[in-house]
């Protein structure tokens, strides 16, 4: 088998020839840098208004139309609001639209400490933005306050929020920052996540998952009873939640140890071996 080797880089396969092609490390200009931070930060901030606007849109008309679209309708929109989000600008910024994965992802070194202020900005203040645009669109006696409050204790809520986020943050590291995944569907997943969340948690805690959508309206309202459980609890499992999937990211087992045991798996790994050698047979004997 010939192989070319030109430095350090991405490698293509081409009829038996490895052809490693380098790749350019020369790092941005200050004037791209900034460029390219600020259309994150955009994107961030849009993604955030829809969700915030969107989620919490919903809920004003429930309310306003006595329970016309349920609890199951609430939380489907929550899903399918952060589910088209990260489609639309998944790879502009990441679609994290929540500080609690910005910072969840920075503290497993999965994104850069020094963009975490500008996005936890971006994120508030497009709370801020949908809240007020939904209190002006709903006022007099439509107005409803749309943030999170406790139901019943702050302690249960606070236990709630940390472990409905700890699974979110899972998912969310498994699915975006593990090559290994299917990244294509990281937005279904993730989006699935927030339904199953919001379905069961909703009615216990609000659901929020989010410390900006629950700043947002507790700001243009101006009601903060236990707006700190929405802001501790979202912190504590996302960091938590990344740390775990980190935990298990790596391993320095061969296939067959991985697989061992699981027959499907070895009798599909035996086949893949199999059909490479019969379409390259001299890569095979070499």
């Amino acid at each position: 088998m010939a192989m070319v080797e030109v430095g350090g880089g991405d490698t293509n396969v081409q009829h038996g020839v490895t052809l490693t092609i380098p790749k350019d490390e020369t790092p941005p200009s200050p004037a791209t840098f900034t460029l390219q931070f600020s259309q994150k930060l955009i994107a961030e901030l849009l993604a955030t208004y829809f969700l915030v606007f969107a989620g919490c849109g919903v809920i004003t008309v429930n309310i306003d139309k006595n329970n016309v679209v349920g609890q199951p309708g609430i939380a489907i929109v929550w899903g399918a609001a952060v589910m088209v989000m990260v489609f639309s600008v998944g790879h502009i910024s990441g679609a994290h639209i929540n500080p609690a994965v910005t910072i969840g992802l920075a503290s497993c070194r999965r994104f850069p400490w020094k963009e975490v202020p500008g996005y936890i900005v971006a994120q508030i203040l497009a709370s801020i933005l949908a809240s007020g645009t939904l209190r002006l669109i709903f006022s007099g006696p439509h107005d409803h306050f749309v943030g999170n409050v406790p139901i019943g204790s702050d302690i249960r809520s606070f236990v709630m929020e940390i472990i409905i986020t700890f699974y979110l943050m899972f998912v969310i590291t498994a699915v975006a920052t593990d090559n290994r995944a299917t990244g294509e569907l990281a937005g279904v997943a993730i989006g699935g996540t927030i339904l199953l969340n919001a379905m069961f948690a909703g009615p216990i805690s609000g659901a929020s998952m989010n410390p900006a959508r629950s700043i947002g309206p507790a700001l243009v309202w101006n009601q903060y009873k236990g707006l700190w459980v929405y802001v501790v609890g979202p912190m504590v499992g996302a960091i938590g939640g990344a740390w775990a999937y980190n935990t298990i990211r790596f391993t320095d087992k061969p296939l067959s140890e991985i697989t061992k045991g699981a027959s499907f798996l070895r009798r599909m790994s035996r086949l893949s071996e199999i059909s490479l050698s019969k379409e390259n047979p001299r890569s095979s004997k070499e």
